[in-house]
């Protein structure tokens, strides 16, 4: 049984090829936040057919399921990206859209502290930077 059967399997959700398909794209793509177009038309490229409504539905049951984390950052539209179980924060060019991944110690220690200080217990949270390159 393939991996992308038991993930689907974990989560309760049924074996699909059209799920089964998107996961294996998502696990295999070089780019790790994409977009339901960019899924969409990668499946295309690979000659897969797949229509668009089906992939915006899988990726929402994947992200019930908590396959997978959307993030809505500027720009308006949702990108996907697989659930790695590991925390990381994210870095957007507002130049070209490009998504770097970073953790950071001291921001999530300062997180902690500032939680702290305002009497709550950090449960989660979604940083999102955005800058574009420096001129030398």
């Amino acid at each position: 049984m393939s991996s992308e059967n038991q993930e689907l399997r974990k989560v309760g959700l049924k074996v699909t090829l059209p799920r089964v398909k998107i996961l294996n794209l998502l696990d295999q793509s070089d780019e790790r936040h994409m977009s339901a177009e960019d899924v969409y038309k990668a499946l295309l490229e690979a000659g897969e057919e797949v229509g668009l409504a089906t992939v915006y539905r899988v990726l929402t049951q994947f992200e019930q399921a908590g396959l997978v984390e959307r993030h809505n950052f500027d720009g308006g539209h949702s990108v996907f990206e697989l659930d790695s179980g590991e925390h990381h924060d994210h870095m957007v060019c507002t130049e070209t859209g490009q998504v770097f991944e970073f953790h950071n110690d001291e921001i999530e220690s300062l997180q902690k502290k500032v939680a702290d200080e305002l009497g709550f217990e950090l449960t989660g949270h979604n940083l999102v930077l955005y800058g574009k390159p420096k001129v030398n």
